[in-house]
């Protein structure tokens, strides 16, 4: 009796192949795709960077909030008034010399 021949499993090999592909490019989107590994690194340093940035801000607007507070009607620093009308209109006392 002779056997038949028997092609060969090309259908295990292509579902094989087909499986390492799929794997592949999900591993690649997984490390370095738009929402990938990288991308939240890159975004947790950009956060970080914001805030950063938003806590100078909020200080800054502190001492803006405080200069205001200290030349409104209700509350008049004659110090700040002075530097202000020195620094802004170049006012002089008549005691003062100045060098330049």
């Amino acid at each position: 009796m002779t056997q038949p021949h028997s092609r060969p499993a090309l259908g295990g090999a292509f579902f094989i192949v087909a499986a390492i592909t799929l794997g592949g490019y999900f591993t690649f989107a997984a490390v370095q795709g738009d929402y990938g590994l990288f991308r939240r690194v890159q975004i947790n340093a950009e956060a970080d960077t914001l805030r950063l940035n938003r806590d100078a801000l909020l200080a800054q607007l502190g001492q803006m909030q405080n200069l205001t507070h200290r030349l409104s009607d209700s509350y008049l620093d004659i110090d700040l008034l002075d530097e202000r009308a020195r620094s802004v209109l170049g006012y002089l006392r008549a005691d003062e010399i100045v060098i330049r």
